[in-house]
Parts: C-alpha cells; structure tokens; sequence
C-alpha cells in the first residue's frame, strides 16, 4: 500500500460517499487510488467551487464535507472556498497535492505554500512529512473539522508521500488531542443563571445564528421556545431554525434584515444570543444589545463570546446541549403582552413594495414559488440583490435555507445546491442567483450534466450587480461605475448547449403556470425572471 491508498482507505474509514476536486499531477496518485474505492468523484470545473460543493453536502447531511485539489493554481484557487467555509463555520476537509518533499522551497513548477497561505482560514492545517502519519493525520483532520466550532481543515501531501510505501496501515478507532479538547456541555451553574434572569424578564427574546443548525440544535430550541412562549429572531445563517411562519417567530435581524426583528431585539429585556458572533450585519451597533438590557451569549467558541460584546452571562458550549438542558429546567415565565406587542409591530412594520408590473416581482415571486415547493425543499441563495430578497420573502417550512454569509461569496448557490443533491437526492434543491453570480459558476452546468445531478437554477436577470449598483444609487447618486452586464449570455441558448430545460418569466402574469412546470419533476431546469433594473431590496 502506498500514501495514496492510505488517504483513501482513512476516507472510507470516515465514511466520505462524493470527493469534489480538479486533479493535476500533484494529486494524480490520490485520484488514480480512489479508482479502487466506492467512493465517487465529482469532477467540479474550477476548483472554488469544489469546496462549496463539499460545504452544500457538510451543511445537509451534517457529515464533513470532502474536496481535492492539485498544488499551485489548484490550491490557490480553492482558497475562496475555504475562505467562505471557515466564515460561516462548515466542516470541511481539503486535500492539497503538493510537490516532491526536496523541492520544497526551490520555486518549482506549480509549488505554492500552500499551508501558510490558508492560515487565516482555516482551523488548522497539515503538511504530511512522513507516509506513517497519514492515518493519524487523517483521523485528526475530521475531528477537528466537526467538532466545536466547525470549520475546514486542510491537508497538503507532496507527490513523493502519495507514492512512498507505508509499511503498516491502521486506522485509529478513537482519537485524543492534548491541545484541542473543546466544550460542548454547558456550565450548569451559569445555566441556572439564566434561569434566574428568564424568571425575572417581562421581555425576553432568543436571536438564533447559525451555530444552532450546525449542532442540530433547533429542534431542541423550538421546544424551550414554544413551552416557555419566548419569542425569535435569526441571523441570516439561522434562516430556518425556526419555520418562517412559526407564531413565535419574527424574521432575520440585522441591516436587511425584518425592522419588526430589529425592533424586538431592541426592546427586549433579556436577549439570548446564541450560535451568533454579534457581527456587523446583524448588529451593526453592539451598545445597542446591551442597553438595558441582560445579554446571555451561547456559543461553542469561547473567542466569540465577549469580541464584539460583553455578555451579562457568558455561556461556552454546543446549542443543541444546552437547550436540552434548560429544557429540563422547571421555571415558569409569562410573556403574552411582549408577544401582541411584536405582532402589533409585525403588522404595523411590514415592508410595502411598489412593484413594476412589466417585470417579475422578486419578492411575490419568491413566496410564491416557497408556498409551491415542497415542505422539505431546499433553497440555496447566492450573493447580492438575490439574496436578500430570499432572506426577506423566502418561507422555511421544513426545509433548508442556504447561502454564504459571513463572507458572501458570489457564486456560491449552483455548486452549493449541487452538493445538498448529493447529500439527499430525495430533496427538491433550487439554487437562486443573480446575473451577476450565475455567470461566477455557470461552469458548473456541465458538472450537473455529466454526474445527473438535478438542480433547478431560478437566475432573476436585471442585467446589473443589482447590490453594488444599489449601493451606487443611495451612495454616489445614480454615478455608476462597473456594474453593467452588457455581454451576458442568451441563458435560452446556454441551457440547450447543456441539454437543459429552460423556462422565461418576464412578468407575474405566467407565474402560476411556469413554477408550476419548473417544479413539476426531478430534473434540472434554468428559469430566468426579468427584473426590473431598478428594484430595490429595501
């Protein structure tokens, strides 16, 4: 057995089904070993998207999400990936090739140090030195990657190690790090402390991120929400820890957020914060969640905990075990005034658009084909205007909300949506994406081709990079600079190169009838919606 046959034997051992990657000399070994194995691989036709495809499969199936890239270009490339990976927390491995162990250092053809350029997104990495290793490397690599705070790890193995013999191949059964041992149950007495605050607010409220679901915690925590009537709130990366139209919950906070949303955790008197990092697009003013106010801060990494913020409480450990112990905690607390009072403003606060009829309306459109998806469907957002019109009209029944958010990476949404199909095939999967984002991975049709992959890719075509040229509107008065899509593709003649079904919308007349053929089967299928070039999310 050699290097390469050890990687993949640790990938069978781990149970990994897909490997999303590019191969290049440098990985060749490792790709000519997989031959042998179950395991498929997905030729992915840039190497960014290898990554989001592993992290669309990580964040559906909860397993960790796998991809292999040759060195140089290859790794460089998939950085981006990497980077949108460690940002929201998604549990990845990335498999580098890299070049014979001597030349290291010398400059090669397609060497790039590879570990020193993703130290700042990554959990951690590993150069293999020594064919032995690779079992143990490998064992520590998912480990790491779905424990605690989640997040990708990357391994980089020179030509020379993927062809050295290794002598003996065992697979460690259990796995013990001296220097990474994190917390995942709660402090029971800081847990009675909230308690104590919960029994004594009149106003209290949960802001859920995107921790919640990466533990899969949310059922535990809409059972601690619905038995002690406290209303939520979500991030953008909680969208869909609680249904969107749960009585108890009242939409995503932040600067695009829901200002009913904004307003309830403004107000509120006690506010659990948890699998959230007090960010910028959440909370664009952290004084504002502290003032009068007590701040109970969850969360699994003890780094976010107080960064942004100081919490009243601090509370370092994994959602889905606290809320199961604050569940077996006998309090009583009554908020019905504070609840009529959210509705009163849901009502009262509610965005009014003025749609232009010539066009598709983004946001009718989007609830419209939610209410006609079925209820365990998922729905992949991209980056820009898209994506916050999916935040704001998109409803989670039960299904999944996708999307890049604390790096907000433009196109993210196909190779994404590719990897959540692959993840469950019984799942309906729509990616949607802009203009702008589509033409970022409309490569990857050709992936969805050649590996039967059936995502449907709805494209709301305004012919601009709609956020930008917003923010250009509000920001430099109509003074637009680089943002007009001129020269895109005919998406009609694109979709019949890829032997595609496609469908056009160009107002809400038809909408009915063609969601109801874009959803009817399991099929890839490109809708694009016309939109007015001069909408506006907000």
């Amino acid at each position: 057995m050699i290097g390469a046959d050890a990687i993949v034997k640790c990938l069978e051992a781990e149970g990994v089904e897909y490997v999303f990657g590019y191969p290049g000399v440098a990985i060749c070994p490792f790709y000519n070993s997989i031959l042998e194995s179950p395991i498929q691989t997905v030729l992915i036709r840039t190497e960014q998207n290898a990554a989001h495809a592993a992290s669309g499969l990580a964040r559906v199936s909860g397993k960790v999400g796998v991809c292999a890239v040759t060195s140089g270009p290859g790794a460089t490339n998939v950085i981006t990936g990497i980077a949108t990976a460690f940002a929201d927390s998604i549990p990845l491995v990335c498999i580098t090739g890299q070049v014979n162990s001597e030349l290291l250092g010398s400059d090669v053809f397609q060497e790039a140090d590879i570990t020193g350029a993703v130290e700042s997104f990554v959990k951690y990495s590993y150069l293999v030195k020594n064919v032995s290793d690779i079992p143990r490397i490998f064992k520590e690599a998912f480990h790491i990657a779905n424990t605690g705070r989640k997040g990708p790890v990357l391994i980089d193995v020179p030509i020379d190690i993927q062809n050295a013999e290794i002598k003996k191949f065992a697979y460690p059964e259990t796995i013990s790090m001296r220097t990474y041992k994190p917390t995942v149950k709660g402090n029971m007495a800081q847990i009675k402390k909230v308690v104590a605050e919960l029994e004594k607010s009149n106003r209290p409220i949960i802001c859920a991120g995107g921790g919640v679901l990466l533990s899969d915690g949310e059922k535990e925590l809409r059972r601690f929400a619905e038995k002690h009537q406290i209303p939520v709130v979500s991030t953008m990366m909680g969208i869909g820890v609680m249904p969107t139209r749960h009585p108890l919950y009242f939409g995503m906070v932040g600067n695009n957020g829901k200002p009913y949303a904004n307003r309830a955790m403004n107000e509120s008197d006690l506010l659990i914060m948890v699998g959230a990092r007090v960010a910028d697009r959440a909370v664009s003013q952290p004084d504002l969640i502290t003032e009068n106010k007590v701040l109970i801060h969850i969360d699994v990494d003890p780094a976010e905990i107080g960064k942004n913020v100081g919490p009243t409480i601090p509370l370092v450990g994994d959602a889905k075990h606290i809320f199961a112990d604050l569940l077996a905690q006998e309090f009583g607390c009554e908020h019905k005034e504070w609840i009529n009072s959210l509705n009163e403003y849901k009502t009262k606060m509610a965005p009014k658009r003025k749609p232009n009829p010539n066009y598709v309306d983004p946001a009718a459109f989007i609830t419209m084909m939610s209410e006609k998806m079925q209820d365990d469907g998922i729905y992949v957002a991209d980056v820009g205007q898209n994506q916050i019109w999916s935040c704001g009209y998109h409803i989670v029944k039960d299904g999944r909300f996708l999307t890049s958010g604390g790096m907000g990476t433009m196109g993210y949404s196909i190779p994404a949506a590719m990897g959540a199909k692959l993840a469950d095939k019984s799942k309906q999967v729509i990616a949607v994406c802009g203009d702008g984002s589509f033409q970022m991975s409309m490569m990857e049709l050709a992936t969805m081709r050649q590996h039967d992959i059936p995502v449907k890719i709805v494209v709301l075509k305004n012919n601009y990079l709609g956020m930008v040229r917003e923010y250009q509107h509000y920001t430099y008065k109509d003074h637009y600079s680089v943002v007009d899509l001129s020269g895109s593709p005919d998406l009609e003649k694109l979709s019949a190169a890829y032997d595609m079904k496609f469908l056009r919308l160009e107002n809400m007349n038809r909408a009915d009838e063609i969601l109801d053929e874009f959803l009817e089967k399991d099929e890839s299928v490109l809708l694009e919606c016309l939109i007015d070039p001069m909408d506006l999310v907000r």
